[in-house]
């Protein structure tokens, strides 16, 4: 059973009691209205009569004492018990023998004071029995009987019955297809939700949103609550998408990253293999001079040495190239699960001079420039001493990297309540377009593909550092002119130095 005809049935119902407590209530008061009026009718002649007369058969007499009733209406009955207990009819007001009309009558044991509605030759009477005793006695000698013709009084209330009796069956019509007409009106939003999560559900997207009619009301707080949960669904959705999109594209550039080194080592690998099973099927036994067999080899002794040198180098430069990378990607892996790093006071100056020292090792074709680094002087911020070093060895050796002759400098400046150390080059430069896409993952520019080694990942794993310690990158650069990387720190504490001359 859905929920708008178990709706539509409580409100039928609920109807139904209403109507019939209304009805029950209505006919009553208009039943005690009309028919007490009629009792006291029948009780106030019932007191005017006295009936007199001996205990012999048909000697008793109906007599009034107050001034007469209306006979048209009201008829009188005097029942004897005293010879036999079924009674006898011993007298009538005279309006009873012409109408030749006999009230029925109870035996004796039943005889009590009540009143009881007769239909007689299709007249309807109401009548009042009040029994006779002797004086003194609880001994029931006879009954009288008043009944007035109430043919207008019970028509009306027949009237009454059918009037509600009609009304309440077409109101209670009425009110179960105003049930139905309602709850469809009240349903329809729900309905509306329905059809939003069978469109989802059915593969539709999630920029599906349901339309509000009256926010205010618990269907539109309802239809505000979901719409809001689409979004953030909508929006996980389209993070997860990005995610996984991030993801494929990491494997995929990983993948083709890992692949050269590979096939460097494996091709050196191969090589050394051949060379030296060459040499071993040239001296099955050996030679312990070895003079006639080196003149016997295509390659010398030494050559081959020299060869397999060459091939180990080039293994170990493989080896630590993927090295670094598998660092790198270890890096941003943690990066991707929300590593939190460990925090303290460092010393920018100190961190500065040890990363400038450090990179004046690096292989290069630049000048190496420091300073100036005055403005570092009494500055801590909250960080990392590793991961920042390792962000500033990242700008050095990009700065390095891509520039083939010029200067690379490190500096340090002041501004609002942060502070900047830049790594400034004079190289190749990146062009406008680039600039927003130089952190992402294994992207470089188009100018150094295929001339400068690398993998992409260094400006990433900076970002990363720089989001982690609450710091922005500033990015000035001019293609074929150098670039300007600038990493602003909050600054913690800044402490004047006492000079003494």
């Amino acid at each position: 059973m859905s929920i708008r005809l178990r709706l539509t049935l409580w409100y039928s119902g609920l109807f139904a009691v209403a109507f019939v407590a209304f009805g029950l209530i209505v006919y009553n008061v208009v039943y005690h209205n009309t028919i007490s009026e009629l009792r006291q009718r029948l009780i106030q002649v019932a007191t005017r009569i006295e009936a007199s007369g001996s205990r012999f058969p048909n000697e008793y007499n109906l007599n009034s004492t107050a001034p007469g009733f209306d006979a048209t209406i009201i008829g009188l009955q005097l029942i004897d018990y005293t010879n036999q207990r079924d009674g006898i009819s011993a007298g009538k007001s005279s309006n009873l023998f012409r109408s030749n009309i006999t009230f029925p009558f109870p035996d004796q044991e039943h005889v009590s004071k009540r009143f009881v509605t007769k239909r007689i030759e299709d007249i309807t009477f109401y009548i009042y029995e009040q029994p006779m005793t002797i004086k003194g006695t609880d001994t029931v000698i006879g009954l009288l009987q008043v009944g007035a013709v109430a043919r207008s009084e019970f028509a009306l209330l027949s009237l009454l019955r059918t009037i509600l009796w009609i009304s309440g069956a077409l109101g209670l019509m009425a009110a179960f297809f105003l049930g139905m007409f309602l709850s469809r009106k009240a349903l329809m939003p729900i309905n509306r939700v329905t059809e939003a999560a069978e469109r989802i559900q059915s593969g539709s997207w999630f920029g599906i949103r349901i339309p509000r009619e009256k926010p205010n009301d618990e269907i539109g707080r309802l239809t505000d609550t979901l719409n809001g949960m689409l979004s953030g669904l909508e929006q996980a959705y389209k993070s997860l998408e990005d995610s996984n999109a991030t993801q494929r594209r990491f494997v995929s550039d990983a993948s083709h990253e890992l692949r050269t080194p590979l096939t460097t080592i494996r091709g050196n690998v191969d090589l050394l293999e051949k060379m030296w099973l060459s040499d071993k099927q040239t001296h099955p036994n050996g030679n312990a001079d070895g003079q006639s067999s080196l003149e016997q080899n295509a390659l010398s002794s030494t050559e081959i040495q020299q060869m397999s040198l060459e091939s180990i180098r080039d293994i170990a430069d493989e080896a630590r190239r993927m090295s670094g990378l598998v660092n790198d990607m270890l890096s941003l892996a943690r990066a991707d699960a929300g590593y939190t790093i460990e925090m303290e006071n460092v010393s920018l100056r100190a961190l500065s001079e040890e990363a400038a020292r450090r990179a004046s090792f690096l292989p290069r074709k630049a000048e190496w420039v420091v300073g100036p680094l005055e403005e570092l002087d009494g500055i801590e911020v909250r960080g990392n001493r590793d991961y920042l070093l390792q962000l500033l060895f990242i700008l050095i050796e990009n700065g390095f990297k891509y520039t083939p002759s010029g200067v690379v400098r490190l500096y340090a400046m002041q501004s609002d309540g942060f502070i900047g150390i830049s790594v400034a080059d004079t190289g190749i430069g990146i062009s406008a377009e680039e600039v927003p896409h130089i952190f992402e993952r294994f992207y470089r520019v188009d100018v150094s593909r295929g001339e400068t080694s690398g993998t992409g990942l260094g400006l990433s794993i900076a970002k990363w550092i720089a989001d982690m310690h609450h710091a922005r990158f500033e990015v000035r650069t001019m293609l074929g002119e150098g670039t300007v990387f600038t990493i602003w720190l909050p600054i913690l504490v800044r402490t004047k130095l006492d000079v003494t001359e």
